[in-house]
């Protein structure tokens, strides 16, 4: 269904009358990607040479082993930069924090919270779970761009935070996060590493302008 404009975005939330309100990440990035007609600058940025939009579809859901929720990824992309192809998975941020921490939801896990966590484990090369202080929604995010990269059979896959908080909010999760691929984080510097897997993957937090946060249609 093409998009008729950011207010076209409103109806694949999971709460669209809750979620759909100036000043939260929802609307925030509907505004930002409408706006850009194809990369905002500050993603297309966080790629090598000049990229290009093949496809973005805004709340993607993608099935995980365990439990019976997916990931509902704020953009998916696919982007081309070069000869290379990205399949990437765009996290919006204004104020809000990136839910529950490692800690809080692997706290006496079922059996699927088991069975989700050793998949995410798998996908991200890890080979332990995570300290208590790690937000899970950056590992499922990151492990969705993953698994759509093979499905795909892109070149990588990225995880993107687009953030629209002038105080980079919750930034410092981000520099945890990455510290456990051995990666030092910084505003609007990509990372990129292979995992065990040997999937190319692409980590980056891209600034985006307070103005679309602002916009009340």
């Amino acid at each position: 269904m093409p998009s008729e404009g950011p207010a076209s975005w409103q109806a694949f939330l999971a709460e669209p009358e809750r979620q759909w309100r100036t000043g939260y990440s929802a609307k925030t990035l509907a505004h930002c990607w409408e706006n850009a007609c194809g990369l905002p600058d500050e993603i297309a940025q966080m790629f090598d040479g000049p990229a290009e939009l093949l496809l973005a579809l805004p709340e993607h859901r993608v099935p995980l082993d365990g439990g019976n929720h997916d990931s509902q990824n704020d953009v998916f992309a696919l982007i081309r930069f070069g000869d290379q192809t990205c399949a990437a998975t765009i996290e919006g941020k204004v104020n809000e924090p990136f839910g529950p921490t490692v800690g809080d939801w692997f706290s006496n896990p079922s059996q699927g919270k088991q069975e989700r966590m050793r998949h995410l484990c798998s996908l991200l090369g890890l080979d332990e779970i995570p300290p208590s202080h790690i937000r899970y929604q950056l590992m499922h995010r990151t492990a969705s761009a993953l698994i759509e990269a093979r499905r795909f059979k892109t070149d990588e896959a990225a995880m993107i935070v687009h953030s629209f908080s002038p105080q980079r909010m919750w930034f410092e999760d981000f520099v945890m996060f990455l510290r456990l691929f051995g990666l030092e984080a910084a505003p609007d510097t990509r990372s990129v590493l292979t995992l065990k897997s040997g999937q190319r993957l692409r980590l980056g937090w891209a600034s985006g302008s307070a103005d679309f946060w602002l916009v009340e249609i």
